[in-house]
């Protein structure tokens, strides 16, 4: 084996061994995370109202966060001239909370637990699903002495509203989440981006967001907007949670959810507005729900849902809030 400078040791190319996300180290032990990041599998879908297949999520976007793995010296762009994510910024994947089957509270109630452990452990929780009823035990996490932070402000990038109180019941679906997270006192406010169409959410549900310090945004609206007017909207100074749905995006270019909605963003406008977003705000969290690979046969809703999530995590670290 050669051992001429990046020649030295193993190729380990991405079809190469386990597939954690962006095949960082797995730490099985949540009360001995430390890292700058930890990375949390949630595959749960039990909240869906049409398509499953987003208890897949977790495996498929590991699956094709390899692709970006190779070696763990950073990543070069030359459109911003930096490396993104070099060996100082320490990832670790910390494998899925436990799921029971058919029972919602339960499942949620482990999915909060490990973000808790990653907030406990002074860690970025980065969260995967699953369906988006898994950002309500995400967002509960920040209620205890695990975060020390500020309020947080939440940052919805999603086609549906996901506004609704009860619904024959139902409270914790995935229909549900930013209504549960604009209940809790220290959620200072949401921007919901993205929202078109047919929403999930009925008339009275939007007047109940914006009652609720909610500001709502289409895509059309959005691009009349353009980045930096996006970036206005959010409260200066605030402490951000971002939440994606990956039916954000057209369904041409991620066909692999269980509810796509055209008319959809391209990657670079949900891209740079993240990377003002980091480049401004500390965040506090990230999850990213709805991938449910068995959609999209060709792969590529996974890849662009790991490509987002580094290059979100690249932008984060580089502009320095998190120290």
């Amino acid at each position: 084996m050669s051992g001429h400078g990046y020649e030295a040791g193993r190729l380990d190319l991405p079809f190469v061994g386990i597939s954690t996300f962006g095949k960082r180290p797995y730490e099985p032990d949540w009360t001995a995370i430390k890292a700058d990041v930890a990375v949390l599998g949630a595959p749960f879908d039990a909240g869906t109202q049409w398509r499953a297949g987003a208890r897949f999520g977790p495996r498929g976007v590991r699956e094709a966060s390899t692709l970006f793995s190779f070696g763990h010296a950073g990543a070069y762009d030359h459109e911003d001239d930096a490396t993104y994510l070099p060996e100082t910024v320490r990832i670790v994947d910390i494998g899925d909370a436990d799921i029971v089957h058919t029972d919602t509270e339960k499942s949620h109630a482990n999915i909060e637990s490990g973000v808790r452990a990653i907030l406990s452990a002074g860690a970025l929780p980065v969260v995967i699903g699953g369906d988006h009823s898994i950002n309500i035990p995400c967002i509960r996490a920040f209620s205890g002495p695990e975060y020390q932070g500020r309020d947080i402000h939440v940052l919805q990038i999603d086609a549906h509203l996901d506004f609704v109180d009860e619904r024959h019941g139902v409270r914790h679906g995935h229909g549900n989440p930013m209504r549960r997270a604009a209940e809790q006192s220290y959620v200072s406010g949401l921007t919901q981006v993205g929202i078109r169409n047919v929403s999930s959410t009925a008339r009275e549900g939007y007047a109940d967001a914006r009652k609720m310090s909610s500001q709502i945004i289409s895509v059309r609206q959005a691009r009349n907007m353009g980045i930096e007017g996006l970036l206005r909207t959010l409260p200066e100074d605030a402490d951000i949670y971002i939440t994606i749905d990956i039916d954000a995006f057209c369904p041409s270019i991620a066909p692999g959810t269980g509810t796509p909605s055209h008319g959809g963003f391209l990657y670079y406008e949900v891209l740079e507005l993240l990377q003002g977003v980091a480049n401004a705000h500390k965040i506090v969290g990230i999850d990213l729900v709805e991938v449910a690979p068995d959609y999209d046969p060709t792969g590529s809703t996974s890849i662009l849902a790991a490509q987002i999530l580094l290059n979100t995590l690249g932008f984060i670290f580089h502009a320095g809030h998190r120290g």
